[in-house]
């Protein structure tokens, strides 16, 4: 593998040496968009041109077999329990029911490169059945001063813009960084109800739509100095900040009895979060032998509020107006100690302690307003007080061995969980006291020089998210409530994986089949509460499995033109039977992700990116497929200055659709993001000298 990364250093050395010799336009090295390691895969972003005007969940979604739905949940492989990571740490900002706010709010800008671990080895948290994905952010290690600089405007008043500068010497670096971003999101959401009842079938429909203004300033710095020769101390710091107005209309009608409603929204909705990290390093009797301490503290704070005014058509009535408060505080801080040592060539291990704990508090307060009198009216129906405690202690020890052509990997984390909620309004208490013991194993074979054989086995758990056990019913959605469910036991899963690569100078090209075996993934389940409300609550599924064949290639077709392209084609099982449906229900399915770059010359690329999402199951239904075309393009006018183009969903795909189909329930739900996304804008970058960032391969003129 170290000859396979000194090769291609090489080539793209002689590729960049060569770039004012020769005035033809050719093709003759390739930074490639994607390595592959033993324990993981990392993609350079900068082969994806919306990553300088898009959010993390926009690179996200270009990612193979990673998915982000339209509000920047992600999944992998078709499971929604997966651990995010920054710099290889996670954050209270990053979790739970929260992250895909956060996704959205994260500037693709500061992302370097993605892992994606499937089979995460054994320093990382067991969390997640789906696997681990890290976001790498830039660090910009040169010697100097340096900087850049970039503003990019948007249709329907969105702008972006980012400042950032770096001074290093040899004993100290510094850092900084900050941003500002509005966006602007408009949905229209539809339900068509039918229900079952005495009566026979009782339809009802409901439209809205919605319209979101968000304001996101990010600031972030680091510091990093060398206390002596084998001592580093580093320090890193950053917050971010949401503040918009979110609005809706909403026409509700119901066939039996005859009935219209008109419920109108006014909103305004903050949040701050951010994050600490103070890390020591020091070397000890050798070069490979490292000890490294860390304190990390992340927050999250948010506030919403909204004000309603109900309008009764038909029948007529008088006008009726309420208001709904909302507001969460994360807090999560880490210690971690960990030991890493090159026993012998090929021989290196690794033990480490970690200890996590969160304490999160939710509340929520609602009240009625006579619209004569102005007299407001609480309404203890929508009180919510819940907190929500957690310790997880974990001790983790590997060892990493080469035998000739083989390298083995060989790891146990043991987590024990102690949490508690409490639902303070109602009084009920939910206590979780769990030990369990996660391995992993991951070995790679090396048959010649461009080709190996890999293989990847471990044991996750997903424990609920803190909302998810909370059983007060959420109404902000009045005809769409949802309530946890204190009773749910943490997922575990199994996950087998086995692939080959091969990689040459030119195409690269992968396979790589898995088995994924869940026990108590966490589900939604729906009921009707009267013919125009449903109630969706959250449950344990006994049993899932998904089994897939991943593949991808990715190299030029010719001198100007160049591709990626990768698949998932997937069988799903679950079975439903515990909770009064069916049993067994399988899908196949295939998704898609493609890219062309387009290169006439060595300073213009043209980007064209598709995006399939196949249609997946549900214990009541299944969710329709999804189709995304994208759109870039990028002129470099000076060596420091470039000019970027961009336009996301070119033909609105972004259509979150479900069915529910059981004997007494039946629902289309859709959820539509309206709109193209399209911004303008320059790069500039001075000072010392950097990476080169590319399309995904390299020119020589």
């Amino acid at each position: 593998m170290k000859q396979q990364i000194s090769l291609a250093t090489a080539l793209l050395t002689i590729a960049q040496t060569s770039f004012a010799a020769t005035p033809e336009v050719v093709i003759r090295g390739q930074a490639r968009p994607v390595q592959t390691y033993m324990d993981r895969k990392v993609y350079a972003v900068s082969s994806d041109l919306q990553s300088v005007n898009g959010s993390a969940a926009d690179v996200l979604n270009t990612i193979p077999s990673v998915t982000v739905d339209a509000d920047g949940n992600v999944s992998l492989r078709g499971e929604g329990k997966v651990l995010i990571l920054v710099d290889g740490k996670p954050s209270a900002q990053l979790s739970g029911a929260g992250v895909g706010d956060a996704l959205t709010q994260f500037s693709a800008n500061d992302i370097e490169r993605i892992e994606v671990m499937t089979t995460a080895p054994a320093q990382y948290k067991a969390e997640g059945a789906g696997g681990a994905i890290n976001i790498v952010t830039r660090k910009n290690r040169k010697l100097g001063s340096s900087g850049s600089l970039a503003a990019s405007a948007g249709n329907q008043g969105r702008y972006v813009a980012n400042a950032a500068g770096a001074y290093n010497t040899r004993e100290l670096k510094l850092s900084g960084a900050f941003g500002v971003r509005q966006d602007d999101r408009r949905r229209e959401v539809s339900s068509s109800l039918s229900e079952a009842g005495p009566a026979g079938w009782q339809s009802s429909q409901d439209q809205r739509s919605e319209h979101m203004r968000r304001l996101i300033p990010t600031i972030k710095g680091g510091l990093e100095y060398a206390l002596s020769e084998r001592d580093d101390l580093a320090f890193d710091m950053n917050f971010r900040e949401r503040s918009g107005n979110r609005s809706f209309d909403q026409t509700s009608t119901s066939a039996s009895p005859a009935a219209e409603s008109l419920r109108h929204s006014n909103g305004h909705e903050w949040s701050m979060s951010g994050g600490q990290q103070l890390n020591l390093k020091h070397q000890l009797s050798g070069k490979d032998e490292v000890a490294e301490l860390s304190v990390q503290r992340t927050t999250d704070h948010e506030r919403e509020h909204y004000r309603y005014l109900n309008t009764p058509l038909l029948p007529a009535g008088e006008q009726s107006a309420d208001r709904l408060f909302l507001e969460h505080e994360f807090n999560r801080a880490e210690f971690s100690a960990d030991y890493r040592n090159a026993l012998t060539a090929g021989r290196t291990i690794r033990f480490g302690y970690n200890l996590q704990h969160d304490s999160n508090a939710f509340a929520n307060a609602g009240d009625n307003i006579d619209l004569y009198s102005g007299q407001i009216l609480p309404n203890p129906d929508l009180d919510n007080q819940f907190r929500y405690r957690q310790n997880i202690h974990a001790l983790y020890a590997s060892l990493d061995q080469s035998f000739g052509a083989w390298q083995v990997a060989a790891g146990l984390r043991v987590e024990r969980t102690v949490a508690t909620g409490t639902q303070l309004t109602t009084g009920v208490v939910n206590q979780q006291d769990f030990t369990g013991g996660y391995p992993s194993l991951h070995a790679e074979r090396t048959i010649d020089e461009h080709s190996a054989w890999t293989m990847g086995l471990s044991r996750r758990v997903s424990r609920p998210d803190q909302e998810d056990l909370n059983p007060f019913i959420d109404h902000q959605d009045i005809h769409n409530l949802r309530a946890g469910n204190p009773n749910l036991l943490p997922q575990q899963s199994e996950i087998l994986e086995t692939g080959y690569r091969k990689e040459t100078e030119g195409q690269n090209w992968g396979l790589n089949a898995y088995l994924r075996h869940n026990r108590n993934s966490t589900t939604d389940v729906t009921v009707a509460l009267a013919p125009d409300v449903l109630l969706a609550t959250k449950a344990n599924l006994p049993y899932s499995t998904a089994r897939g064949l991943e593949f991808n290639s990715d190299g030029p077709l010719s001198k100007t033109l160049a591709y990626r392209f990768s698949g998932n084609l997937f069988h799903n099982e679950i079975d439903a039977s515990g909770l009064g449906y069916p049993g067994l229900r399988s899908t196949n399915g295939l998704n898609l992700k493609a890219s062309l770059d387009y290169r006439p010359t060595s300073a213009d690329t043209a980007q064209l990116s598709l995006i399939r999402t196949d249609k997946r199951l549900t214990p009541q239904g299944s969710v329709r497929a999804i189709n995304l075309v994208n759109l870039g393009y990028r002129h470099t006018l000076t060596p420091e200055l470039v000019l970027i183009a961009t336009l996301s969903d070119a033909f609105n795909g972004q259509r979150f659709e479900r069915t529910l189909d059981t004997p007494a329930l039946q629902q289309t739900f859709v959820r539509a993001q309206q709109g193209r996304i399209a911004y303008l804008g320059l790069s500039y970058q001075f000072g010392a000298a950097k990476k080169p960032k590319n399309g995904g391969f390299e020119y020589e003129q």
